[in-house]
């Protein structure tokens, strides 16, 4: 199983690259995101690897960062969307967008993914509610455990919903005071989000 390449860019397209590593070229599918990452022929490149193996193909998707190959693998979890339609969303909406418009039920950013219709948005939004909190802690964050931070946001978003607020507004609310660098224990995040929600 390849998780990983570093290589030189040999070449690219529309969603593809080919990585050249010891002389073996890997042709890796990638979103718009991670291609507009690349810049020169020949330059040093590293990417995250998924790795798709079926019984009619052997197929690499890279990731210029490992939280848009986490978004990619959670978003194959709903059905009806494959590689292909994971990659469009992917190329057609950034990571903290696609989070942003799940907590708030929101179809329409999601919709504008290429082979996204409205049904399959609206099962994306549904399916995923409730699994977005751990993607508001990318590990390139410079936090320290994402585990914990991600289960704090969690439990205060809970908590605020408990007393009533909207799951999407509690959800808002706790990642702004954590952009806005609260320490990321349960009980800070939930003063400071209900401070937040009183504005």
């Amino acid at each position: 199983m390849i998780a990983k390449l570093r290589g030189k860019l040999d070449s690219f397209g529309e969603d593809w690259c080919i990585i050249d590593v010891g002389g073996v070229g890997y042709h890796i599918f990638c979103s718009s995101r991670t291609l507009n990452t690349l810049k020169e022929i020949g330059e040093d490149v590293t990417l995250m690897i998924e790795t798709h193996i079926r019984e009619d193909h052997f197929h690499l998707f890279g990731f210029a960062t490992e939280l848009e190959r986490d978004w990619f693998r959670l978003v194959q979890t709903v059905q009806g969307v494959g590689a292909k339609v994971a990659l469009a969303i992917l190329s057609a909406v950034g990571p903290d967008e696609l989070s942003n418009s799940i907590a708030a039920q929101d179809k329409t950013i999601v919709g504008r993914a290429s082979g996204v219709g409205p049904k399959l948005a609206t099962r994306i939004i549904h399916e995923l509610k409730d699994k977005v909190a751990k993607f508001a802690f990318s590990p390139s964050s410079g936090g320290g455990d994402t585990s914990a931070a991600s289960h704090a946001m969690a439990d205060a978003i809970s908590a605020l919903a408990n007393l009533g607020y909207k799951q999407a507004e509690a959800y808002m609310a706790v990642t702004k005071v954590i952009k806005e660098g609260a320490d990321d224990d349960a009980a800070t995040l939930i003063r400071l989000g209900l401070k937040e929600l009183g504005k």
